[in-house]
């Protein structure tokens, strides 16, 4: 079997692997429901759903740091990585050990892709058409619940508070902000997640305060609203970044936080 991945790296197989560690904790998730469960061997400390795995699979390390000596007595056939999750040298380290796979997802195509390909590699195809069909499904009823035009309504996403930093153009999260309606206020700043000010704040319509990396929580919210005058919302960040079969439950997500919003 011959894959080229999202990096546009030649792999080729003489079976179908069956001993998988996987450093990419959406990945992991969809590996599960991919019913690819058994198959795993190796998952970092962060592959918290199911919230059982990691009572049942070794864990390796994290998704910037890994054991590698403790990746090679697990013997696996593959390593999943993800060009933006893990780290350049661990790639290098790591294809020393297993052949690895890389992903780049910045788009829900590039991330039907990559469920479509696991299927390929994996031999669950049909599992893997049924979760990009559902997740199509949902983003199709996501957009029949927008009862008014927002694309003119100007988001700012957190993703940590010092320094401030927001998404911006060229990532999943961006993509998914503005696949729902919204404009990504700051698409237009250098860099895929720059530094603000709190000056960069006056003009927005919303600013979400995304669950991770930086946890934010409701003590925020009021610490924001003193500072603009746009509607502040904290939000679940594994339903924006997340890009494996977790879509399937983030569009009702995005269903009901629209309903919050009042769109």
């Amino acid at each position: 079997m011959h894959i080229v991945d999202q990096m546009g790296r030649s792999l080729t197989f003489d079976h179908t692997p069956v001993r998988i560690v996987s450093l990419v904790p959406s990945q992991t998730e969809l590996l599960v429901d991919l019913g690819l469960q058994s198959s795993l061997v190796g998952i970092t400390k962060f592959c918290v759903h199911p919230v059982t795995l990691r009572n049942e699979v070794s864990v390796v390390g994290g998704t910037k740091q890994v054991h590698f000596d403790k990746i090679k007595a697990l013997q696996p056939d593959i390593i999943l990585c993800n060009k933006e999750e893990n780290t350049e040298e661990m790639v290098r380290i790591l294809q020393d050990i297993a052949t690895v796979h890389l992903s780049d997802v910045k788009t829900l195509q590039d991330a039907h892709n990559l469920i479509i390909q696991y299927g390929t590699i994996f031999n669950v195809t049909q599992r893997a058409t049924a979760i990009t069909t559902r997740i199509k499904e949902a983003q199709e009823r996501f957009r029949e619940s927008i009862t008014k035009p927002i694309n003119t309504l100007k988001v700012g996403y957190f993703i940590w508070q010092e320094p401030l930093m927001v998404v911006g153009d060229d990532t999943f999260i961006h993509h998914l902000i503005e696949e729902l309606g919204f404009v990504n206020a700051f698409k237009n700043k250098e860099g895929r997640y720059p530094t603000v000010t709190e000056e960069n704040l006056k003009d927005l319509d919303y600013v979400f305060l995304s669950s991770e990396p930086f946890p934010f929580s409701e003590k925020h919210i009021e610490e924001f609203q003193k500072k603009t005058t746009a509607q502040v919302v904290l939000v679940d960040g594994e339903y924006f970044s997340w890009y494996g079969s977790r879509l399937i439950k983030a569009f009702p997500y995005f269903t009901s936080l629209s309903k919050r919003l009042k769109l």
